[in-house]
């Protein structure tokens, strides 16, 4: 589980413009050693400068990635193997929330009820299972909670076999995004295998 420190740091990153989702890698004794930001429609070398400035005040020796979520969606990047969140709609009409995401050229949708917190992050496990995910974990929960920064999105997955349970956090202008980039964060690990492998 992360530290309050941790969470902080991802919490900052988030917010910087254009970044939809944060990777975070560990060396063996625990210690932050690269981030990884996903962006879509702004300058990659503007936030990295942004972003190594506030991971130079928490981690200084971890490395900065800055990875354009659009170039997943072209067939020459079929070699990438990290699945992207291109959008996530709440209906308020029909009450159901609709997600779509990317990997290595492919498109993946997912829909659901539950409103916006339990419907973003069932959504994005259908649009995960869409694009060929066998996904061995369920949702345990998904709160939204009070931060100094706002409402951050908190969502638990538990795997069906014996583990640890996953932890990813998110905070976006809305519930259904936040909800739909936790669930990602907290299948993380579990996405970056490629499941053309399988």
């Amino acid at each position: 589980m992360m530290s309050p420190t941790e969470e902080d740091f991802e919490l900052e990153l988030r917010s910087l413009s254009g970044v939809m989702n944060v990777e975070i890698r560990h060396r063996e004794n625990g210690d932050v050693d690269a981030v990884t930001l996903i962006t879509h429609g702004q300058d990659p070398s503007a936030i990295r400068v942004m972003a190594t400035q506030i991971v130079n005040l928490y981690y200084t020796d971890a490395s900065v990635i800055v990875e354009d979520a659009s170039r997943a969606l072209a067939p020459r990047d079929v070699q990438a193997v990290r699945v992207a969140l291109v959008r996530a709609e709440f209906h308020t009409e029909s009450g159901s929330c609709d997600v779509e995401l990317s990997y290595s050229g492919k498109t993946g949708y997912g829909r659901a009820g539950s409103g916006q917190l339990f419907g973003g992050a069932e959504a994005t496990l259908a649009a995960l299972r869409d694009l060929g995910y066998t996904l061995p974990f369920y949702l345990l929960t998904v709160i939204s909670v009070a931060t100094v920064r706002g409402w951050p999105v908190i969502v638990t997955m538990r795997p069906f076999a014996d583990g640890a349970d996953m932890f990813g956090i998110a905070q976006a202008d809305n519930d259904v995004t936040s909800s739909a980039m936790a669930t990602l964060d907290a299948l993380n690990r579990f996405l970056s295998k490629d499941i053309s492998a399988d």
